[in-house]
């Protein structure tokens, strides 16, 4: 199925809403719950399935349902399809501060992987299903999991980053990366993990026990941010404040039994 032609405008910068363009019948499919704004005349509908193979059967659909369970995604995507005369738009923001990466398929060559919940929305007729990683290390200490999502197709999708966003093109070159911090990359590309240096390196330099290595000729899109790594860092000051204030009111009780006692 040939892709809708979709237009669209970025609006931010640290916290990024891609506003997309709709002419009469056309539609974007969207992860569920990341729509911002609608203009009047947009419908919008709950499914099965990316809407991209439309003759596709009840066990088809299931099948796909199931895959996208295992990669942790929700089993429904949402359609948003103009069905006024007139051009109308729709939003779609990233759920954490980033970038939004607007992806032309087609130089691609039809077909990019991307960590599972990179994906935000994508023109109807773009496959979106899951792939396997090639190599069972990968999928056992990769940050990305053993499961990627896999983008099809010959028109725009749009996945969000953590931070700032970096594309490389690799012409035969070895690059690796934190696991974290790949969001997508040409299946052209070898990917594999290995460990980061020797012992002491892997506990103590900071930069995690496995790194990801890509190499060959394609491109890629990393991120400077991480969402598991600010997290982290969320939940590390959070329990450091719990135990500030845990320590203060340790001291104040011990006050008040002193000067309750005198």
């Amino acid at each position: 199925m040939t892709a809708h032609q979709i237009d669209y405008q970025i609006h931010g910068d640290d916290m990024q809403v891609v506003e997309i363009g709709l002419d009469r019948g056309e539609t974007v499919v969207a992860e569920a719950g990341v729509m911002n704004w609608m203009e009047d005349g947009i419908t919008f509908e709950t499914k099965m399935g990316d809407g991209s193979r439309p003759e596709a059967g009840l066990m088809d659909k299931l099948l796909s349902a199931a895959r996208r369970t295992i990669s942790g995604e929700s089993v429904f995507m949402t359609h948003f399809t103009n069905s006024a005369g007139t051009m109308k738009r729709v939003a779609f923001a990233a759920p954490y501060p980033g970038k939004i990466i607007p992806i032309d398929l087609a130089r691609h060559n039809g077909e990019l992987l991307c960590q599972k919940d990179a994906f935000l929305c994508a023109a109807l007729g773009t496959g979106i299903s899951i792939a396997f990683t090639k190599r069972f290390g990968a999928g056992l200490f990769g940050g990305e999991g053993f499961i990627l999502q896999r983008l099809q197709g010959d028109g725009l999708a749009f996945v969000h980053s953590g931070g700032t966003v970096i594309e490389k093109e690799l012409k035969g070159e070895t690059l690796r990366v934190d696991t974290g911090c790949l969001v997508a990359f040409s299946p052209a590309l070898d990917y594999d993990i290995e460990m980061a240096g020797n012992l002491k390196s892997m506990f103590f330099g900071g930069e995690g026990l496995f790194l990801a290595t890509l190499k060959g000729h394609g491109r890629l899109y990393l991120q400077t941010l991480p969402f598991s790594r600010l997290a982290d860092r969320i939940i590390r000051a959070s329990k450091i404040g719990m135990g500030r204030q845990k320590e203060e009111g340790s001291v104040l009780g011990a006050l008040g039994k002193v000067i309750g006692g005198k």
